[in-house]
Formats: structure tokens, sequence, C-alpha cells
């Protein structure tokens, strides 16, 4: 009896909403139309990788556990490990690989077709969304960054792959 009697009067007292108002408001302002929404930074264009243990050098410096960001530099020499926007270390690359079949796949006259009617829809996408503050919708490209122990060798294997392009660094540790 009481729980049910508490129920009316919480759904039909004046200032007590179970549910939250549509749109919700905070002090005046939209949900996602303040600045810090609006500009804040992009999301990384850079694969992350998970560091379980952590890793010492020959001088006796350490890289913490975490999660790191992996870069490629332009000229493809070296991977930077970056920790909030701030390089930690600079790994030599062993080997690039670059994925020639997706060359020759967007060189396709059907591919480029297709490719341009995908672009003119997010185009079409960004401006309504511009409209509303949202930031522009922008293709995905396939990220991935893993480390590993080499015990036969003693060093640590790292493989990076951001879109058609495959990296891999080692490095002693």
């Amino acid at each position: 009896m009481l729980e049910g009697y508490f129920v009316e009067k919480v759904l039909t007292h004046e200032y007590i909403r179970p549910y939250p108002q549509q749109p919700e408001e905070t002090s005046g302002y939209f949900v996602g139309s303040e600045s810090i929404y609006r500009y804040s930074l992009r999301d990384s264009d850079y694969p992350t990788i998970i560091l379980p243990d952590p890793i010492y050098d020959g001088a006796g410096n350490m890289i913490s556990p975490g999660y790191y960001e992996l870069a490629l530099t332009e000229s493809r020499d070296f991977l930077i490990l970056i920790e909030s926007k701030n390089p930690i270390a600079v790994i030599p690359v062993i080997k690039v690989e670059e994925d020639a079949t997706e060359h020759a796949r967007l060189n396709n006259k059907i591919v480029k077709k297709e490719l341009k009617k995908q672009q003119k829809e997010r185009e079409k996408t960004n401006k309504k969304r511009a409209k509303v503050g949202m930031p522009p919708d922008e293709p995905k490209i396939h990220m991935e960054a893993e480390i590993e122990y080499n015990e036969k060798g003693q060093y640590y294997l790292i493989k990076y792959q951001r879109g058609t392009i495959k990296a891999w660094g080692a490095f002693k540790g």
C-alpha cells in the first residue's frame, strides 16, 4: 500500500520528475552547445598501444605501464611513443610495408564512382551537422598497435598499422 502511494505521489508531484526533461538543459545551455563540446580537440589520429608492464632502459629510465599513442614519422624511419601529446620514446623502424592492392582497388572506375557518391552524401550530412554545431563526419581509418616481448632475442617488437601502412619497430628493454 505504501509503495503504490509513494509512486503515485512521486509521479504527480510538481517539482520531482522521474525522467529528465527533453531536451535536457543545464543552466541555460543545451547539452553539447557549450564551447567545451563544440571546440574541443579532435580524437587522436594515432593508434593506441597498451603497455602492461614497465619498460626499463640501460640508463635506468622507465616507461610506466598505461595507454600511449603510437605515431610513425613522415620519413617512416621511427615510431614515436606519445603520452598526452608529449613524445616519450623514439623507436627505430626495422620494416615498413604498404598495401599495393588497396591502391589498385582505389584506381578502379566502379570504386571511384562509389567513393564520389559516398563523398557527396557525407558533404550533405556534414552541412546538416554544421547547422546544429556537431563536428563533421569523417571516414574511419583502421588503426592498430601492439607490443610483444621476444624472450629469445630479449627485445620488444612493436607492430603499427594505420590504413594501408604497416611498420615494425624493435628495441632492447
